[in-house]
């Protein structure tokens, strides 16, 4: 078939945003992710291929780094990978081959959500979402928290700017508390 249309995990054929006030929260569907755990033994091994991979060292606790592909830290030697999906279809192969049998990759793609909050004071709407102290979140920070219900994950992009990633199959509702907490925050 070739005329199947690829939808946002809101179900458009485009992304969704809106604006409140000074914030505004855009969808963001043209992400790549892949998941990286290191296998046990492996652990500086995959390390260095991430390093390789990203153009700096792999991210510690709350951490994020990277140039095109880019990483955050997720646990204990694991690490979640984001690039453009437009050039990085394929991520979890590309990250594969640089990690070889050092790590355990998973396409992750199709499982997560991404929100992109941005406004002068974006903090406001994170401290009526989550339990984490935004404001003392510097640039390349990442957290992961739970937000009306669902685990997540937060970085901070700028200091007007944060991501939020959210489990695909509840992007609805997740939107839903952003713009929620947006209006509250007025």
């Amino acid at each position: 078939m070739h005329d199947l249309i690829a939808l946002t995990a809101l179900g458009g054929t485009g992304p969704e945003s809106c604006t409140v006030g000074s914030v505004s929260c855009r969808e963001c569907p043209d992400i790549a992710l892949a998941s990286v755990a290191a296998r046990l033994g492996h652990e500086a091994e995959t390390r260095a291929a991430l390093a390789t991979l990203t153009g700096h060292t792999a991210p510690d606790i709350g951490q994020t780094s990277g140039q095109t592909v880019k990483a955050f830290w997720t646990g204990p030697d694991q690490w979640m990978l984001e690039a453009p999906f437009e050039t990085h279809e394929d991520l979890a192969s590309v990250v594969k081959r640089h990690v070889k049998d050092a790590a355990s990759v998973s396409e992750q793609t199709d499982a997560w959500t991404r929100f992109d909050l941005e406004a002068p004071d974006v903090q406001a709407v994170l401290e009526l979402l989550c339990n984490l102290d935004c404001r003392k979140m510097a640039p390349g920070a990442a957290a992961r928290t739970s937000i009306h219900h669902l685990g997540c994950f937060v970085l901070c992009r700028s200091a007007n700017v944060f991501s939020i990633y959210g489990p695909r199959s509840s992007a609805r509702s997740l939107q839903h508390a952003i713009i929620t907490a947006m209006n509250s925050a007025l």
